[in-house]
């Protein structure tokens, strides 16, 4: 018994693959499995039916063809033949008139009376008339019916061939047998349909040849630079070279080498994410401990006399708390992304305050920090989950104007807010030196920093992936002079 393929069995019962084999086998024999194959025999077939379509009303004008040829040859023959007196015509020019004319009998018809030239015997009956019309044609419809119908009942029949004469008045009618008609005929066809099969192989062949050449080959270009690339995506080198073609071809490996390289780039961050997952998890235990124990150490702390120690100890508890969090949701959003918002009402002013807390903005530095929203405004959103936001803004902001001379250059960064109809505005900015114009396409893309050293280039993407979990967007709002100001519209 043959193997089976592992594909089939994997998925696939014994009883299902007997029935389907033979069919994939039948298909191989019987048609091409190749795109060329299949391209040459359609390109045969419908060169084959047009000439069929040709070879149709040319077998029905050859039929007439030789009816009005013998129609005029015995037209001429009729002319010697009233000449002539019954006694001079000899059996020998008997025979040879009815060897060129094809006839049995040559009658002329004029000013109602008829007159028999020339018949070899009475036939018994006539099957078939037919009418030659000037300039020996009928309609065309008909001319194909009557030309198959010699060519399939054909044979013994006689037929009667009538029509005016061309040089002088009167009708002249043929009776003959339609038998050397129909062998004509069938001698023509053969020729014709030897003609159109070497007509038929020839121009499929320069057909399919051309077709090859603009189709098939770049087609198999392709396919074959998609199978590559498939076996290895992060080489550069697999990455299909677009040819120089300006057609439909031409953009379509465009497109596939761009596409190519963004699968490239974006397996190669997806990589570097899983690097970064596998080192976190590494480190995850152990820096939770830590922050265990100085959560512990912070609890303390707010037992202390001194006044200054037990105000700030609440801010440190949240911090170490938030930076649990953090720890435990790096792992979570290498794996599912950021959980679902738990919205709540949320005052935006206290929210920010946090952040200068957090940040220690709220303390004497050389960054003036202005908290510019209206104690009223209120949000609908997650409280951990905005604070990250305006904490990744605010943070990044601030390293950006970290290098900058406190004595010369404001440094200042605010946050503002503007109720609209539907909406709410947030505006973080800055007076730092301002995002690169050559940055700004990738700024929300993993591992893209704006240049400074130290940076993992992931603040704003979480934060964009954050707002647009709460239905909002965040954006660069684009200026020609310094700094950077960033809005986030929420719902």
């Amino acid at each position: 018994m043959k193997p089976l393929d592992p594909a089939q069995q994997f998925d696939a019962q014994p009883t299902e693959l007997k029935v389907e084999q033979p069919s994939k086998r039948n298909r191989a024999r019987f048609w091409p499995r190749g795109l060329s194959g299949k391209l040459l025999v359609l390109t045969s077939l419908f060169i084959m039916l047009a000439e069929i379509l040709v070879f149709i009303p040319s077998i029905a004008n050859y039929r007439l063809t030789w009816l009005a040829q013998h129609f005029n040859t015995g037209e001429a023959a009729s002319l010697t033949l009233e000449r002539l007196e019954d006694e001079a015509i000899s059996n020998d020019i008997r025979e040879q008139l009815f060897a060129l004319t094809k006839t049995e009998m040559i009658v002329v018809r004029r000013d109602g009376v008829s007159k028999i030239l020339v018949n070899s015997e009475m036939p018994n009956s006539v099957d078939r008339h037919v009418e030659l019309v000037a300039p020996g044609r009928v309609q065309a419809a008909q001319t194909i019916i009557d030309a198959f119908d010699t060519l399939i009942l054909g044979g013994d029949r006689t037929i009667r061939v009538f029509g005016p004469m061309r040089q002088r008045s009167g009708t002249l009618e043929l009776v003959m047998k339609e038998r050397p008609l129909r062998d004509a005929m069938i001698t023509y066809a053969g020729n014709v349909l030897i003609i159109s099969l070497l007509i038929s192989l020839v121009t499929a062949l320069l057909v399919f040849m051309t077709l090859r050449w603009l189709l098939i080959k770049p087609m198999q270009r392709i396919t074959r630079s998609m199978l590559t690339f498939a076996t290895d995506p992060e080489d550069p080198s697999l990455v299909i070279e677009p040819s120089e073609r300006d057609d439909e071809i031409g953009v379509a490996e465009e497109q596939l080498s761009e596409m190519q390289r963004q699968l490239s780039g974006t397996l190669i961050q997806q990589r570097h994410l899983a690097d970064l997952g596998l080192a976190v998890s590494k480190i995850n235990h152990d820096l939770r401990n830590i922050l265990a124990s100085a959560s512990l150490f912070s609890d303390r702390l707010s037992s202390a006399s001194d006044p200054a120690v037990r105000r700030l100890a609440p801010r440190l508890i949240r911090t170490i708390d938030r930076a649990a969090d953090y720890t435990r949701s790096v792992l979570a959003y290498g794996r599912a992304g950021e959980a679902v918002p738990n919205l709540t009402v949320l005052r935006l002013h206290r929210l920010c305050e946090d952040v200068a807390e957090t940040l220690a903005l709220d303390t004497d530095g050389d960054v003036e920090w202005v908290n510019d929203v209206d104690a009223d405004v209120e949000i609908k959103a997650d409280s951990e989950q905005m604070f990250r936001v305006l904490l990744n803004l605010s943070r990044n902001a601030l390293q950006a104007m970290e290098h900058m001379d406190p004595a010369v250059e404001v440094k200042r960064l605010t946050i503002q807010a503007r109720k609209q109809k539907t909406s709410v505005a947030i505006r973080v900015c800055d007076t730092g030196p301002g995002i690169p114009a050559a940055v700004r396409e990738t700024l929300f893309a993993p591992f893209k920093t704006s240049g400074r050293s130290g940076g993992t280039g992931l603040g704003l993407v979480i934060a964009a992936e954050l707002v647009k979990a709460h239905g909002g967007t965040v954006e660069l709002i684009n200026n020609d002079g310094p700094g950077a100001e960033f809005e986030i519209t929420l719902p």
